[in-house]
């Protein structure tokens, strides 16, 4: 039994890895259907952001292939605004998510992060929050440190599998972004 019609998850998965596989379960085992949106989809090739959005979408789509292809999950682009973490965003983020699904979403769920808790505010539609504890100590900018670092056991530790064959590719593009700090965020 599904407890929710639409679940969402929005990051960036600079790079992906078994913490936001975690919250993206989490959100499978409660919706009846999730919408996930790569945030800072313009961007790429940057030491921040060294990942196309067509890569990040790719390494998700391999992990959760079942739920790709049944509909089950819903993956799509989420470009920058420009407004920083304000209600302007969580409205742009949730009417984004209803354009891809054609539902607005009824769960968040995230990894808890104070800048957040000012997404939503009175006008927007209401949106249960379901923060996921962080059980693994790992973050995405670490996960770069071990592809700079050709690092592939520790890379390993924090990575499904699934994605392990994309490994090169992925290394590829965080050496090659080194040194790049230029956006194309408004």
């Amino acid at each position: 039994m599904k407890f929710f019609e639409c679940g969402l998850v929005v990051g960036r998965f600079q790079v992906f890895h078994n913490g936001h596989e975690q919250i993206v379960r989490t959100a499978l085992s409660l919706s009846k259907r999730v919408v996930l949106l790569i945030g800072s989809s313009q961007e790429c090739g940057t030491e921040k952001n060294p990942l196309s959005y067509e890569q990040r979408k790719e390494v998700i789509g391999t992990i959760f292939r079942r739920f790709v292809d049944s509909g089950r999950l819903l993956i799509a682009p989420l470009p920058d605004l420009g407004v920083g973490n304000v209600p302007a965003w969580g409205k742009y983020v949730l009417s984004s998510a209803f354009e891809v699904s054609g539902v607005m979403p009824d769960l968040l769920v995230s990894g808890r992060e104070e800048r957040r808790i000012n997404w939503f505010d009175s006008e927007c539609p209401p949106v249960n929050e379901l923060y996921v504890p962080k059980s693994i100590d790992v973050s995405a900018s670490l996960m770069r440190e071990f592809l700079l670092q050709d690092n592939y056991p520790r890379w390993c530790e924090f990575t499904n599998p699934l994605i392990r064959k994309l490994y090169p590719s992925l290394r590829q593009s965080v050496l090659l972004a080194q040194g790049n700090a230029s956006t194309m965020s408004v």
